[in-house]
């Protein structure tokens, strides 16, 4: 056996998944409470540097006011979606909203580079995998959760589904197959030749999901 052959049957063996770690049942997945989901999808998360908070429809708004200027994060996009435009009527001075209400022709220069953070809604979440669920239209483009520096997204807790085979039944895509859905599991990356990870190449550098229990 040549040397070349015992090195990669050694790595192969030291990188062997532990017992601990195997995959759980689809049927035992989908016997998860919505704490449990909450508890994986979050382990899933920010283990690819995604940044999680739980919080409720009292106090993500507060979190967004108190948390954003600290980070030195002031410009902030927000679709037309009614969850988020009420940030509009309650945010302080010290926030700059913009709402994407027009062509992208018309304000690509401030787009990409005058927008500190993007907030979006969700469809949903997928437990297992850690991934969002977003459905992107006119009123919140694609472009929203690809260009900004930060990608802040609002999960309603109720909506995260343990498979992604149960998030299709519960959203009933059979029905209703959306033209330009989006799975995203964490902020953007890529790798070279030798598998180094580097982050914010070609997307948000920072993904935050605040999920909210309402």
């Amino acid at each position: 056996m040549s040397n070349a052959r015992n090195n990669i049957l050694a790595r192969l063996r030291a990188n062997k998944m532990p017992a601990s770690s195997l995959p759980v049942s689809e049927k035992k997945m989908t016997q998860w409470n919505a704490d449990e989901k909450v508890s994986q999808l979050t382990q899933q998360m920010t283990a690819v540097r995604t940044e999680v908070h739980q919080l409720n429809n009292e106090t993500w708004l507060d979190w967004i006011k108190r948390e954003l200027p600290q980070r030195g994060s002031n410009r902030i996009l927000i679709g037309e979606h009614q969850t988020t435009q009420a940030l509009i009527r309650e945010h302080d001075k010290g926030l700059v909203i913009q709402t994407y209400d027009r062509d992208i022709e018309h304000w690509k220069h401030q787009l990409f580079n005058e927008i500190d953070v993007s907030i979006t809604t969700t469809l949903g979440a997928i437990a297992e995998t850690g991934s969002l669920i977003l459905w992107p239209d006119a009123s919140e483009p694609r472009l929203m959760s690809l260009v900004p520096p930060v990608h802040i997204a609002l999960l309603n807790k109720n909506q995260i589904y343990a498979t992604f085979s149960e998030a299709l039944s519960a959203l009933e895509w059979s029905e209703n197959n959306p033209t330009n859905a989006l799975l995203i599991s964490g902020p953007s990356k890529t790798s070279d030749i030798e598998q180094t990870l580097a982050y914010g190449i070609h997307g948000p550098q920072q993904l935050i999901v605040l999920i909210i229990d309402q």
